[in-house]
C-alpha cells in the first residue's frame, strides 16, 4: 500500500507542474499569461456549466477527466499555441513520449486508465471526447474576445483561420456554441479590421 501511495503522490507533486507552464492566452483581466493548470481547471468547469449544449448526451464525469489529464504532457513538452506554427508530427511524438512518462508514473491500473483517456481525448472520436475537443476550444476563443483579441493580432489570425483551426471542432461537440460565439467574433473583426 505504501508503494502505491507513494507513486501517486509523486504523480501529483509531478502534476503542479503544468501551473509552471504558461499559454499564449492572457487571464481575463489581462495581468499575466494563463498558466496550464487554471486552462484546465477552467475548461472542466466549462464543461460542467456547458454540458447541456453538447450535440450528442455526453458523461460528464468523463468530460470533466479528460480535460483534467489533457494538458499533462505539457509538463514535458510545453504548450504549442493553436495559430503558431508547428511540426504536427513531431509535436504528437513528444506528447506520446510525455504521456507515457508522465502516466508511467502512477500505479498501473491508474496508468492505464488515465492513459486510455488521455488518447481518447486526443482521437476526438468519442462523444465525450468529441465535446471535451469543443470545450477545450472555446474557452480561449472567450478569453481572446474579453481582452480585445488577445493573441489575435500578434499570430495575424483571422476569421478564416479561426473557422478553420477552431471553428469546426467547436460546431462538431456544441454547434450552438459556435453559433453564438461566431456572431461575436465577426462582431470584434469589424470592429477591428482597417
Amino acid at each position: 500500500m505504501n508503494n502505491r501511495l507513494d507513486a501517486q503522490l509523486d504523480f501529483l507533486i509531478e502534476a503542479d507542474k503544468l501551473k509552471s507552464v504558461y499559454r499564449a492566452t492572457s487571464v481575463l483581466d489581462g495581468h499575466r499569461k494563463e498558466d496550464s493548470g487554471s486552462h484546465s481547471w477552467h475548461i472542466a468547469l466549462y464543461a460542467l456549466i456547458l454540458a447541456e449544449h453538447a450535440t450528442r448526451p455526453v458523461n460528464i464525469d468523463r468530460v470533466i477527466k479528460m480535460l483534467l489529464i489533457h494538458d499533462l504532457v505539457e509538463i514535458d513538452v510545453g504548450d504549442s499555441p493553436i495559430h503558431g506554427d508547428h511540426d504536427i508530427a513531431q509535436m504528437e511524438a513528444d506528447e506520446k513520449a510525455a504521456a507515457d512518462r508522465l502516466f508511467g508514473l502512477l500505479p498501473s491500473d491508474q496508468r492505464d486508465t488515465l492513459r486510455a483517456l488521455w488518447e481518447e481525448f486526443e482521437a476526438a472520436e468519442s462523444d465525450d471526447a468529441v465535446f471535451a475537443k469543443s470545450i477545450d476550444r472555446v474557452q480561449p476563443v472567450i478569453g481572446n474576445l474579453e481582452t480585445n483579441g488577445g493573441t489575435w493580432p500578434e499570430y495575424n489570425v483571422t476569421p478564416a483561420q479561426l473557422e478553420d483551426r477552431v471553428g469546426w471542432k467547436v460546431a462538431k461537440g456544441a454547434p450552438a456554441i459556435w453559433d453564438h460565439l461566431r456572431a461575436r467574433i465577426a462582431k470584434w473583426f469589424a470592429a477591428h479590421q482597417a
